[in-house]
């Protein structure tokens, strides 16, 4: 298995690209906790908010926390090497079955192992799965990598 090839998931999806493991968003977040650190804006807020125009600095303390939350979204290692989420029942499914991913298996388009990832990828790993499936890794490699595919109603 090659680096690459060994970077996309179980389900389809390709850790290189993903922004934890790139660390794309996490650093912005720290970047941007750190100027408002350094402008004191958490006094700045709680002064704006006694306007009603800048009513929406109530809700200063919550950006900041989810601000945090988000320099700790890092993940440096791709999901076969273990990164990623330590619950996840596709990647505990195809270790067993012994295969490279959800591809590989005739049930990937009913499995319900990947109905999780639903909510904040769309259909983006089916299309992925799909490509996989039809083309194999190397193609899935050279083209496009869907991170978010709006699911189809």
């Amino acid at each position: 298995m090659s680096e690459k090839s060994g970077m996309i998931a179980y389900c389809g999806l390709y850790c290189q690209e993903c922004p934890s493991h790139t660390g794309s968003i996490a650093n912005l977040a720290r970047d941007l906790r750190k100027e408002l650190r350094t402008f004191r804006y958490d006094k700045i807020a709680e002064s704006l908010s006694s306007y009603s125009f800048f009513k929406y600095f109530e809700n200063y303390p919550e950006c900041y926390e989810v601000l945090g939350g988000l320099v700790k979204m890092r993940c440096k290692r791709g999901c076969k090497a273990g990164g990623g989420p330590p619950f996840c029942k596709i990647r505990k499914c195809c270790v067993k079955k012994g295969i490279e991913g959800c591809w590989e298996c005739d049930d990937f388009k009913t499995c319900t192992k990947l109905d999780f990832l639903r909510p904040s990828h769309g259909d983006a790993h089916l299309k992925n799965l799909r490509i996989l499936s039809r083309r194999g890794v190397d193609h899935f490699l050279d083209g496009k990598k869907n991170w978010y595919v709006k699911p189809k109603e």
